[in-house]
């Protein structure tokens, strides 16, 4: 051991003078190298301050929602930090999935059946046993709404996830039709327009635990559903609240900028390959009514709409699914508090297309808007492994309409 010791100081010493050596040898012959180092840094954290980390905006018309949002979800009033050394919005969004941890749940799978003779897969954390609502009937249910392509099993879900878990909910994941392995049973899949399965769901739900509040988050195309099918349904809903995140409000738009050349290749071709690849796994069932080799020779999200989705759903042109299934022209009919949660340098939603002028005539809808995030970015911290902004909005949002929701009955 002694002499273990005295190799290490002996090392630590001729590196200290290795380096003294190197930084004479800078400072004499390399110094303007150093002091551009130095001022680069300099620079660089005095424009992360300026213009990077921001507080976010916070619009809506309703007095009411507004102060409530202030007073009990106090991460809507924060200085939002992104992570310095990723905080564009392209990178947020490539890199998220990687960075972030998953967390690992065991759900209790179960297959609902529809009007139409198809199926539903939820996935259920029903949180037996938890000491905040240990009364099952009466115990708050979130429900979760993922993107286009995903299911129960991705990173951003899992946190939501896990927050709900944390404060005692029950919570279900509503995976659509096709996507997380369950036979597709009709040649129908879903769309961000056609709210019918959902209303399946969250019938079957509040039939289940008619006592429970229950309340509905939605992140990306299942915030966009969600989003329609609150306007559709007003104030029949039986949800209290909901929340969510990284909403493309005019398709129009939100294709337009992914058929941008460095993002269709970053994001559109991947999530075109995507939905070829779940429309594959239901070839037989599909075929019989559409024109499969056609769909899978799609480029884009566009063309995918364009061959099977308008198709599937009966629209009479890509044009009208895509003004149906754009949630800014629904804002006037929402009646229940919805938090919208967007990055202005999403490319998915471009910040022109944000209908903040229609939230500010909307008592019910308020809209949180971030300087950086991406698309279901937002990562924080050195290294974002933990909790996001996105999942701090969740947990604090959640909370505060389970817990004080009769200040908002008001409204």
């Amino acid at each position: 051991m002694i002499d273990l010791m005295g190799n290490v100081n002996t090392l630590t010493r001729d590196l200290s003078l290795y380096l003294e050596n190197q930084v004479r040898i800078n400072l004499s012959g390399s110094g303007v190298g150093l002091s551009l180092v130095l001022g680069f840094g300099a620079a660089y954290i005095c424009y992360y301050l300026s213009s990077v980390a921001k507080k976010p905006q916070l619009i809506t018309g309703g007095q009411t929602l507004c102060h409530f949002l202030k007073k009990y979800c106090p991460v809507v009033t924060e200085t939002y930090y992104p992570t310095f050394w990723c905080s564009e919005g392209r990178m947020q969004t490539l890199l998220r999935p990687f960075i972030t941890s998953k967390p690992s749940m065991e759900y209790r799978n179960e297959l609902i059946k529809t009007a139409d003779g198809g199926q539903i897969s939820l996935d259920w954390i029903d949180n037996d046993g938890n000491l905040l609502h240990p009364v099952s009937a009466t115990r708050p249910i979130v429900l979760i709404l993922p993107g286009l392509t995903g299911t129960s099993k991705e990173s951003y879900i899992l946190h939501m996830v896990k927050e709900s878990q944390s404060q005692g909910y029950r919570c279900t994941v509503v995976n659509n039709r096709g996507v997380s392995g369950e036979r597709l049973l009709t040649p129908r899949t879903y769309c961000a327009a056609n709210t019918e399965d959902l209303e399946t769901v969250i019938t079957h739900v509040q039939e289940r635990f008619s006592e429970a509040p229950l309340i509905a988050a939605g992140v990306s195309m299942g915030g966009m559903l969600l989003l329609n099918y609150l306007g559709k349904i007003g104030r029949e809903t039986p949800l209290k609240a909901a929340v969510v995140f990284s909403v493309g409000w005019d398709v129009f738009e939100c294709t337009a900028s992914l058929e941008k050349p460095l993002n269709w290749i970053l994001f559109n071709y991947y999530l075109t390959t995507c939905l070829r690849a779940s429309i594959s796994r239901h070839k037989q069932v599909l075929e019989k009514l559409f024109n499969l080799d056609y769909v899978l020779k799609a480029k884009s999200i566009r063309e995918f709409d364009e061959r099977l989705t308008s198709v599937m759903f009966g629209y009479p042109s890509n044009s009208d699914y895509y003004k149906d299934a754009s949630p800014c022209h629904k804002l006037k009919s929402i009646e229940v508090p919805v938090l919208c949660l967007n990055a202005l340098d999403d490319v998915f939603s471009p910040s022109h297309a944000i209908p903040k002028e229609s939230a500010k005539q909307s008592p019910y809808v308020s809209l949180l808007l971030t300087s950086h995030g991406g698309h279901i970015g937002f990562l924080e911290g050195i290294f974002p492994r933990q909790t996001t902004y996105m999942d701090r909005v969740f947990k604090q949002f959640v909370q505060a309409v389970i817990e004080h929701g009769d200040e908002l009955r008001a409204m």
